[in-house]
């Protein structure tokens, strides 16, 4: 039956030429310092992929209107079978793929793979990042609850302080002058029919260079020495064995936290009820922070030089050597942006809350500050007479 199949197929596609080109790249040696950490792109495509079919899953009891939104995510967590496990796939995929996209991206930078002749591998990978950051932003607003409904006013509150066209973005994000049934339309459209199409493009252009131009060797700039048949680690079987037991853990860790940590749908969005100390999703949260410190217009235009930085650091670090060891300006200044993410992003986190530590309470202010709370002195009880 096999060779039947294969005999009709080449009589019409010539399948050696076919096969050739696939199994040269199969056969293809990999660098001797590839690692688990080389991993991380595999990853993030086994999200992208997972995102995807939940999301069709998803969209098949989905209404994304003012009215229905919230009672259509409530129909699928309590009535459609196995509805609330593709439901928090889905939430705890997009988180994780931000997470990872991340790191992918770190790994990236630390082993200097942005170098030439890998530059334009590099921008569609902050591209990639980027889109997966406005992935998770348009469908955190989809289940229309109070959480979303605030944290999306809270997000394109920010866009509204970009300087010069600030309100036009905001405007428009919006499709009026507040978050209302015109903004869950736009961030549908975005969030379904433009960002995967879009992303779905740029990742398998991402691939195809990877393919291409080969994994980045250690050496330095113009003395990279190609990887020949027989030195390295075979990309098949090895590579793909490896890649296998990470998607498989990863798999396993997807629907761990679905199951014993999910996402409360928690109560319909109400625009005339604000709730106590609203904040945007956690990947905004050292943006926020930073914002809180600054005039909005100056802190934007700052952190609006991030992904512009991002998307030129191959151009700006023209130093031919790959190995962070011997990269000590770009190794401080990641080590640098890293640290301000976390410890701006730990203060927005404990912000506006009260926390306790060692027996002691603080109420922790809007910009991270912790403000003891005096203990309370128990009532003196009085000898009352026979």
């Amino acid at each position: 039956m096999w060779k039947r199949c294969y005999h009709w197929f080449n009589e019409r596609f010539d399948l050696p030429k076919i096969q050739k080109p696939i199994n040269d790249q199969l056969t293809k040696p990999l660098p001797g310092h590839i690692s688990w950490f080389h991993t991380l792109g595999s990853m993030s495509f086994f999200l992208f992929i997972s995102q995807v079919l939940t999301g069709i899953l998803l969209l098949i009891y989905y209404h994304p209107t003012q009215k229905e939104a919230f009672e259509s995510i409530k129909f699928i967590t309590n009535e459609v079978y196995m509805g609330w496990l593709y439901r928090q796939i889905h939430a705890w995929g997009s988180n994780l793929m931000i997470i990872i996209v991340f790191l992918h991206m770190l790994r990236t930078f630390v082993t200097g793979s942005y170098k030439k002749p890998r530059e334009i591998t590099w921008i569609l990978g902050v591209l990639l990042f980027v889109m997966t950051v406005i992935f998770g932003f348009t469908g955190y607003l989809l289940p229309w609850n109070q959480l979303a409904y605030w944290a999306t006013t809270v997000g394109t509150e920010i866009a509204g302080a970009v300087p010069f066209f600030g309100e036009f973005l905001k405007t428009f994000l919006r499709g009026g002058t507040a978050v209302g049934g015109e903004t869950l339309s736009r961030f549908f459209v975005i969030h379904v029919i433009i960002l995967p199409w879009a992303l779905f493009f740029i990742v398998i252009f991402h691939l195809f260079c990877v393919r291409y131009l080969g994994m980045s060797t250690m050496d330095k700039v113009g003395e990279e020495k190609k990887v020949k048949e027989g030195q390295g680690v075979p990309f098949f079987p090895h590579h793909v064995l490896k890649e296998g037991i990470v998607l498989f853990v990863l798999l396993g860790v997807l629907i761990t936290l679905s199951v014993f940590s999910p996402f409360e749908l928690g109560e319909k969005a109400n625009p005339l009820q604000t709730p106590h100390a609203i904040k945007p999703e956690w990947y905004f949260l050292s943006m926020y922070q930073v914002l809180k410190h600054f005039p909005k217009s100056i802190g934007i235009f700052v952190l609006g030089l991030a992904p512009l930085f991002l998307l030129i650091w191959p151009f700006l670090d023209r130093t031919p050597q790959r190995h962070p060891s011997k990269r000590p300006v770009s190794m401080t200044i990641g080590i640098l942006v890293v640290l301000s993410l976390v410890i701006f992003g730990v203060l927005g986190w404990v912000s506006e809350t009260r926390i306790h530590v060692f027996g002691k309470t603080y109420d922790v202010d809007m910009y991270g500050k912790p403000h003891l709370v005096p203990a309370q002195t128990p009532p003196v009880q009085k000898d009352i007479a026979p």
